[in-house]
Parts: structure tokens; sequence; C-alpha cells
């Protein structure tokens, strides 16, 4: 079986190790990737300095290389969000400006460089807003050149208005569960496919 490595993007806005459900249901995303022989980590975004932009590297001691290194060696890309005022968090709206820098980089072959990317996203919050969530987001990983697979999006929203997180349920509801499942075995699917046989 081929091998595959995953990295997540935890743009929550709590910086470790401050509990967090974003981070959360990330790492129940890579668990259930680990299944499918998948490695991967999770790594959170405020904990690093990014700056603001659309350049492979601002200066300054931005962390944004070093981050960029380590998608560019994954296989499949997990971008986590919190909903905020139906919207994706300010920092998940960095890491796809940060991103914008790909439309201009190429690997060996001369393809874009996120080409045979697989990426996912998976979203929180007790409010509504999920479904325009991971449509923005699928939009903006598209255009860099990630592949999206089937039923590429997990996310639990809360009651609205209620004072419950998902970090605060005693277990994962099914539905979450089972679309998280789907989500792991549709994005290693088709990395294994990518990998195997590239984009020309």
């Amino acid at each position: 079986m081929t091998e595959l490595t995953a990295l997540a993007l935890v743009c929550t806005l709590k910086g470790s190790p401050e509990e967090s459900s974003t981070d959360k249901l990330a790492r129940e995303v890579l668990a259930e990737l680990r299944k499918l022989d998948v490695t991967g980590s999770a790594l959170r975004i405020v904990d690093h300095d990014v700056k603001p932009g659309v350049e492979k590297d601002m200066g300054d001691n931005d962390a944004w290389p070093g981050i960029r290194h380590k998608v560019l060696s994954a296989d499949i890309l997990i971008l986590a969000t919190p909903t905020w005022m139906g919207h994706p968090s300010s920092v998940a709206h960095r890491v796809l400006e940060r991103l914008d820098a790909e439309l201009s980089e190429t690997d060996d072959e001369g393809r874009p460089s996120m080409f045979g990317k697989v990426a996912v996203v998976a979203v929180v919050g007790n409010e509504d807003g999920a479904h325009h969530i991971s449509a923005d987001v699928f939009q903006g990983l598209s255009d860099v050149g990630f592949t999206i697979p089937a039923q590429g999006v997990t996310y639990w929203n809360g009651e609205a208005m209620s004072g419950v997180d998902y970090l605060e349920l005693e277990e994962t509801p099914e539905p979450v569960a089972q679309a998280t499942k789907t989500l792991a075995e549709n994005a290693a699917h088709l990395a294994r496919l990518l990998k195997a046989d590239p984009y020309s």
C-alpha cells in the first residue's frame, strides 16, 4: 500500500495548550486517516508567527516558509476552522492568503506546486455556516492546485446561540463520526490514485 502523510492546519483562535473544538475535530480526522495507514500531524497556526501577505516568505522571521515546507511534504492537507459570524476564522483566511503564492510556483516538471495533493476541510461552531465555509475554502484550495475528494468535509454545528462547544460533548455524534470516516476514506483513496498516477 502506498505510504501517505497528512497535515492538519488548525485555524483556531486559541493558542496551545488551550483546549479547542477545532483542534479536536482535526485530530479526529487524523485518527481516521491513521486507520488507513496515513501518518499525520496537526499544527496550530496561531502558535506560529505567520505574517500577513501573499508571498512564500514575507521576511522578518516569518513562520510561513517552515509551514509551507510541511504542506509541500504532505499528501493530504486538512484545513480546520471554527465558524465566526458565518465565516472561516481570520486565521483560516490568512492561510489561504499565504497559499495564494502557490499560483506562481511549479515543481520540477513545471506543474503547479500543489498539483497531486488532496485537501479536505473540517468546520466547527455553534452557529450556521459550515456549508458556506467549506464552499469558500474549497474554492480557494482548488484555485491553488489542490484536489478535493467527494464529500471532503466534516463539520459540527451546535445549537444556535447555545454555550455548548464541540469539545464539551461526551461523545462524537454519529453523523459527524460518519462524515469524518467518509472524508478520510475518500481522501486517502484519491491521494493514493494521484500519487500513483500524477497529473501530467
